[in-house]
């Protein structure tokens, strides 16, 4: 069983920054794979980026591709998603979430097994 809080959101201008972090609970964090997930009005849910349990391989939607930077640190159990070059459309509620699927499972799905309350960030133009 894995408990996951988001925190860090906020409102940012366009082209600012502002990171995430994410507080892990349970044993078995060190294992699971760990994502950042979005979702805004009327949009479906859009896996944002994702990270190996040991931070070797990870994986970036098109859209965030070289603004974002998603990182780990299991000592802390907490996993981090650093945002640049913020845009008007990445305004959504950002989840953290964690599975232990499969590499290739977990680039196709809309939701993971465990999944954080999520948190609001708002990008003003």
């Amino acid at each position: 069983q894995v408990q996951l809080v988001e925190s860090g959101g906020g409102l940012v201008q366009a082209g600012g920054s502002l990171g995430l972090s994410c507080a892990a609970s349970g044993r078995a964090f060190g294992i699971y794979a760990m994502g950042w997930f979005r979702q805004s009005p009327g949009k479906d849910r859009e896996l944002v980026a994702l990270i190996n349990w040991n931070g070797a391989n990870t994986y970036y939607a098109d859209s965030v591709k070289g603004r974002f930077t998603i990182s780990r640190d299991n000592a802390k159990k907490t996993v981090f998603l650093q945002m640049n070059s913020l845009k008007p459309e990445d305004t959504a509620i950002y989840y953290c979430a964690a599975d232990p699927r499969t590499w290739s499972v977990l680039q196709t799905l809309r939701s993971y097994m465990y999944l954080g309350q999520g948190t609001q960030v708002t990008v003003s133009s």
